[in-house]
C-alpha cells in the first residue's frame, strides 16, 4: 500500500530513513511503526535468507572464518 504524507511529515520520514532507528506512530484507533524502504528491503531479505534450510549456519560459518583463510582469488 502506498500512501502521500502531507508535507509536515517529510521531517520525520528524513529522520527515520538517516538514523535507521524506527519510529512508533500512536493512533487513537491503532499504532504503526515507521521504517525506512532500506531497511524493510534489508528485513525481508535477512528473513528470506534465514528461510532456506542450513543457510543460517552457512553465514554463521562463514563469519567465522579468519580473513586470511579465505581464497585470494575466485576460481569461476
Amino acid at each position: 500500500m502506498r500512501r502521500e504524507l502531507n508535507p509536515g511529515r517529510y521531517k520525520i520520514m528524513d529522520t527515520v530513513s538517516r538514523s535507521h532507528e524506527p519510529v512508533l506512530i500512536t493512533g487513537k484507533r491503532s499504532n504503526v511503526v515507521l521504517i525506512s524502504e532500506e531497511d524493510w528491503s534489508a528485513i525481508q531479505e535477512s528473513l528470506h535468507l534465514t528461510s532456506i534450510p542450513g543457510m543460517k549456519d552457512s553465514i554463521i560459518k562463514g563469519m567465522k572464518m579468519p580473513v586470511k583463510k579465505l581464497a585470494g582469488e575466485i576460481k569461476w
